[in-house]
């Protein structure tokens, strides 16, 4: 009999904002039930004895408490004894993440695994959204200086972004081509997406949480004075909102595709009523920060659908 465990690979909880993070969040929801958290960061994940083991630590959470969480025990676990094993570290979605999947991806039939790794590493969080390119702003992806030159010819204002980045890291607004500066952002990150400068951004944009191929609800996110970044971690600040009938139109589209690529839970962004291009399947967030403005508690929608 499979225990009533839930392993959460992800960043250390020393490292977490209890106020916003949603693993804290789906993670004190089923404490509820009675299961278990063993947390174990995906550097420590091994294939040993042809059987996939994490070392880490049972925990418990509390937002009572001044410290949230207490570490109870240090443990290898095998992780095929979980229910359910949520993958939540933050990118960058470098060579490490990809193996973790591999690794992960061994198990997948024998334990529920949120996002599926295989469809984690399929589905690059921004290039994914090609094929819903007609419903964004003009937008290219590359690291050949000509087209961007050539794209901000079209673009006054353009905004730049690593496609394997996260968080509102290294996003920046330019108002003009700028040779080195694009060159040192390509020596670092290779492609980067060009998008269109949309300043409605100040108004906020949307967050659409999707859960089993099922709009379940959204936030507005306004950057603060002066920023262009809608990200909670800069600064951002959350507010009840509503979509529009072309936007629920756009999230069934695309909860339906991601419910067939097996991504159980992502989150999908508007500015100005366009998709701004970033489909969030590796850590969503925000779920937290939903609870505190509305009472929504997507937490227990998230494992009432897995029916945990």
């Amino acid at each position: 009999m499979t225990n009533k465990i839930v392993a959460i690979q992800g960043n250390h909880p020393s490292k977490l904002n209890p106020k916003t993070d949603t693993s804290v969040f789906l993670a004190n929801e089923i404490q509820r039930k009675k299961y278990r958290i063993f947390y174990f960061d995906p550097k420590d994940l091994s294939i040993i004895n042809s059987k996939v083991i994490a070392k880490g630590f049972f925990i418990k959470f509390n937002y009572n408490n001044k410290k949230f969480y207490k570490i109870q025990k240090k443990k290898n676990l095998n992780l095929v004894k979980c229910k359910y094993i949520l993958i939540r570290q933050d990118p960058p979605f470098n060579l490490e993440y990809i193996s973790s999947t591999y690794i992960l991806e061994t198990i997948k039939h024998k334990v529920k695994i949120i996002n599926n790794p295989t469809s984690i590493r399929n589905i690059s969080e921004k290039l994914y959204s090609v094929k819903y390119q007609r419903f964004m702003p003009s937008t290219i992806f590359t690291q050949n200086i000509q087209e961007i030159k050539n794209f901000f010819k079209k673009n006054k204002y353009v905004i730049l972004k690593p496609i394997h980045s996260f968080s509102g890291n290294d996003i920046h607004l330019l108002n003009k081509f700028k040779l080195k500066f694009i060159q040192r952002l390509i020596k670092k990150h290779d492609y980067i997406m060009c998008q269109k400068y949309l300043p409605k951004i100040s108004k906020g944009d949307k967050r659409v949480f999707l859960i089993n191929g099922k709009i379940c609800g959204a936030i507005s996110r306004i950057p603060k004075k002066g920023s262009y970044l809608s990200n909670m971690s800069k600064g951002a600040t959350a507010k009840n909102i509503q979509l529009t009938k072309f936007e629920k139109k756009i999230s069934k589209l695309i909860a339906k595709d991601l419910k067939k690529e097996q991504i159980y839970f992502a989150g999908i962004d508007f500015i100005d009523q366009k998709l701004n291009g970033d489909i969030n399947v590796t850590s969503p967030t925000g779920l937290k920060t939903l609870f505190d403005i509305s009472k929504i508690n997507l937490a227990k929608t998230f494992w009432k659908y897995l029916k945990a």
